[in-house]
């Protein structure tokens, strides 16, 4: 007997179809990954954008106890620390010291400000308090005019 060609290819049909409806076309695949990347491309400026925002907060919040811990070293000793001692006076006692009862700072050491980089130190006369701590932002070196900028105690 001779077999109908209808029935005989039917089944191999069917499972060609079936292969194919089981997964992903390209164009589906580049469809989801277009809407992914325009969903990052909208948000990730903006979380980038806080991140930094919370760096300068972080810095700032820093200086601050930072003021605190002088302001305890001021009632102790009756001077702010010098230049050269800076702020290492706070969490070691600097020599011809009488009444140190540091370390002023949490942990007995000075943190680094959020982008790695020592703070500045420095006394000056002309305004109050007498000192001025700076957080150099994260190139490092001083006046940045964006968000990122530059950390102080001291408004200008």
């Amino acid at each position: 007997m001779i077999a109908n060609p209808a029935q005989s290819i039917r089944p191999a049909s069917r499972s060609v179809f079936a292969a194919a409806s089981a997964g992903y076309t390209l164009i589906e695949m580049l469809v989801v990954l277009t809407i992914i990347s325009l969903i990052l491309g909208l948000v990730g400026p903006r979380v980038l954008s806080y991140l930094s925002e919370s760096r300068v907060k972080t810095a700032k919040l820093q200086i601050e106890s930072f003021s605190s811990a002088l302001d305890l070293f001021y009632v102790d000793e009756g001077r702010y620390p010098t230049n050269s001692e800076g702020l290492a006076a706070l969490a070691e006692r600097p020599s011809g010291l009488d009444i140190w009862t540091g370390p002023y700072v949490k942990g007995g050491r000075i943190p680094l400000d959020p982008w790695g980089h020592p703070y500045q130190y420095r006394t000056v006369t002309e305004h109050n308090p007498p000192y001025e701590i700076i957080s150099l932002g994260p190139d490092g070196h001083s006046g940045d005019a964006n968000v990122t900028a530059d950390a102080s105690n001291v408004s200008r």
